[in-house]
């Protein structure tokens, strides 16, 4: 039997160790069966073990003009991290403050184009390319540099300046060799107004398979684990304290707690501070493992746990792959209303219980609930309902796409 086309996975951020891009990479690397893994800054060692588990064959940039790009974009990676040290502080002006993120965008353009270049190389043009986390710029230019390729864009957080927006408007006849995707609607409107040339579509990132789903035997040896009794409550907080997740209102609820509730929390960046503070108050009874961690220890925070507890600020409308990888698990979930699509698929779901953005007290009666009042575990159809395809639906609908751009 003849093997597929090659399909060629970028990943930059496979160096770091599980999450949500971690677990996507090597799901369609096994699911494909003819992977090649393309990771500029290396692999960590349990991705690797994965991969090669899989099949996949391993691969950094190769040739002459694909290692040029990338030792441009380290140079201008390096130069991107001095200039964000020497103008934190507020007292330069907001354009130079900016500046460093620009040389971001420049540098993530230049070793994506090497990886997507060396991509059609290893493949002989013939497989399909797709940058798994992509940068939300200078799309033309990988484009024009590296070749036809898809790419996801999980968020914009940086905008274009006037001179990349030149650079942008030079290398706009790149984006014809170019395909989009974006994990959700929200997201997609936001690119189509910066970049109205740009060859999009929505699509979710996250993939789901049933074996993915947590067992009973999984949540037992979970929670003896981390000494946490059958009949006592648990949910976990999964993923680093960014800007845009609302700790504050997980503070406001934890302090008015009159039951015991075990609280597991994961990730990195994390915030000492808070935790002390959690962990003194009278009813939490913290457990913390600090990240970046493997992915098995992330499943077996989920699996100690009743609940996954999802609290971001109004508007963030990306992807959450906390959400989806709860779902696929199997494990209730406890969100805020900060999304209103996101809001609209969960409503009228019973192992969902939502709350209003900002609310500690309406967050509290929920975790209190919690104590006393288990919720349903998702259906095993759960996340199909919710549109998240299979690891084999997902290669097959990325090598379709590629054959019809």
């Amino acid at each position: 039997m003849t093997a597929p086309a090659a399909l060629v996975l970028v990943e930059p951020g496979a160096h770091r160790p599980g999450g949500h891009r971690d677990h996507a990479l090597t799901a369609l690397a096994a699911a494909h069966g003819n992977a090649v893994v393309i990771a500029p800054y290396g692999i960590a060692a349990g991705t690797g073990t994965a991969l090669e588990a899989a099949g996949a064959r391993l691969a950094g940039p190769a040739g002459v003009l694909p290692v040029l790009l990338v030792v441009a974009g380290t140079y201008t990676a390096a130069l991107a991290a001095a200039g964000q040290r020497a103008l934190a502080s507020r007292r330069w002006p907001l354009a130079l403050r900016r500046l460093p993120h620009q040389v971001t965008l420049l540098s993530r353009c230049l070793v994506e184009a090497a990886c997507v270049r060396t991509g059609r190389r290893l493949t002989g043009g013939t497989g399909t390319v797709v940058v798994l986390s992509a940068s939300e710029a200078l799309h033309g230019a990988v484009g024009l540099l590296g070749g036809p390729h898809l790419r996801f864009v999980h968020e914009l957080v940086t905008t274009e300046d006037t001179a990349l927006r030149t650079l942008g408007r030079l290398t706009r006849r790149g984006e014809r060799r170019t395909r989009a995707l974006a994990p959700t609607g929200a997201v997609r409107e936001d690119l189509a107004a910066r970049f109205p040339h740009l060859p999009l579509q929505v699509r979710p990132f996250a993939v789901a398979d049933p074996a993915d789903r947590l067992t009973d035997a999984d949540r037992r040896r979970a929670r003896e684990s981390f000494g946490i009794p059958p009949h006592e409550a648990a949910v976990c907080l999964v993923g680093g304290w960014w800007p845009y997740k609302d700790t504050g209102v997980v503070d406001a609820a934890l302090a008015r707690l009159d039951v015991p509730l075990h609280v597991l929390v994961t990730g990195a960046p994390l915030d000492d501070d808070r935790l002390r503070a959690w962990e003194a108050m009278p009813h939490v009874r913290l457990h913390t493992r600090p990240g970046p961690v493997p992915e098995a220890v992330v499943r077996e925070v989920y699996a100690a746990s009743d609940a996954a507890l999802v609290a971001r600020r109004p508007g963030v409308a990306k992807e959450s792959g906390l959400v989806v990888d709860a779902v696929c698990l199997g494990l209730p979930l406890i969100v805020s209303d900060h999304d209103p699509a996101l809001t609209r698929a969960l409503a009228g779901h019973d192992w969902v219980r939502l709350f209003p953005t900002g609310d500690g007290a309406a967050l509290a009666d929920v975790l209190r609930d919690l104590a006393w009042f288990p919720l349903p575990r998702p259906a095993e159809s759960a996340a199909a309902d919710l549109g998240v395809p299979t690891a084999a639906g997902q290669a097959a609908f990325l090598t379709e796409l590629k054959e019809s751009c």
